[in-house]
Parts: C-alpha cells; sequence; structure tokens
C-alpha cells in the first residue's frame, strides 16, 4: 500500500512539476517572442549592429542571446516555484540554486550550440526559431526533473515546514 501511495506521490509530483514548467515555458515563450519579433527590429538595435562589429556578432544569429535570456526568466521562476510547491524543501536556498546552476552550466552551452545550429542549417523553415525552442523546453522539462528530484533536492523533500493556521 505505502509503495503505491509513493507511486501516486511520485506521478503528482511530476505533474506539478509539469505545471509549473508550463508556466515558466510560457514565461519564456512570450519573452522570446517580445525579443524575436519586436525587441531586435527596434531601429537603434539595427544601428547599433551596423555600427558596432562585436555587438554584431553576438547578434548574427540572434536565436542564442533571445533564448539565453528567455532561458533565465525562466528558470529563476521556475525553481521558484518547484521548491516550494513540489518538492517542498527547506533546503539551503543558495545551496539548492548552485546545485541548479550546475546543471544549466552543461545544459546551456549545448542546447545553445544546437539551437544556433539547427536555426542556422534550417533558417529556410520560417518557424525554425519556434521549433528549436520547444524541442529544447521538452527536452530540459524532462531532464530537470530528474536532475532536482534526485540531485538537488534529493534529501530535502517535504521538509518545509507548514505555518500553523493559528498563528
Amino acid at each position: 500500500m505505502a509503495e503505491e501511495k509513493s507511486k501516486k506521490q511520485n506521478v503528482w509530483q511530476f505533474v506539478k512539476f509539469a505545471l509549473f514548467s508550463a508556466s515558466a515555458g510560457i514565461i519564456q515563450v512570450l519573452s522570446f517572442t517580445l525579443m524575436n519579433e519586436v525587441i531586435i527590429k527596434l531601429p537603434f538595435l539595427q544601428n547599433a549592429m551596423a555600427s558596432n562589429e562585436t555587438f554584431a556578432k553576438i547578434m548574427q544569429n540572434e536565436y542564442g542571446p533571445m533564448y539565453l535570456i528567455a532561458l533565465l526568466l525562466s528558470v529563476l521562476w521556475n525553481f521558484t516555484f518547484n521548491r516550494k510547491f513540489t518538492f517542498k524543501s527547506a533546503a539551503n536556498v543558495p545551496i539548492a540554486m548552485l546545485k541548479v546552476l550546475a546543471f544549466y552550466a552543461v545544459f546551456t552551452p549545448v542546447s545553445t550550440l544546437l539551437g544556433n545550429y539547427f536555426t542556422a542549417k534550417y533558417a529556410d523553415v520560417g518557424a525554425i526559431n519556434y521549433i528549436v525552442l520547444g524541442c529544447t523546453m521538452a527536452v530540459n522539462l524532462t531532464t530537470e526533473f530528474f536532475y532536482d528530484k534526485f540531485v538537488v533536492f534529493r534529501n530535502s523533500e517535504n521538509t518545509a515546514v507548514k505555518k500553523d493556521d493559528s498563528e
């Protein structure tokens, strides 16, 4: 019976993680879209790229910088809510964040390089930026759940103390 309950708890935990990740995904897609469709096309950025060789090189394939900014925003959101509500962890927040940083120290360069590669290779596909972003987000959801569960919050799940309503 305890094993069955544990399986149900694990399923519910993944569902909560997926829902919070979906909300972080919305933040990531909205911020990416805002940058891709509005900000990058602003005249002062176009002028900056025309007059600054270094900036132009960075923005040569603008997928990378936009992806990195959008990813950072979603990671902060996702970490905050999953720590509190999914894993209910009272773990030292800076240490937990450093562990998440270690995950993203590997995930981010790999996903950015692959994203740049595929968006450049298939530049003729109209929605390639969004296809690559969606694939990257799906891989991120799966790998981060297992990393959070078995590394970041391994010994601290359900350690957060509920505040008493009478206080």
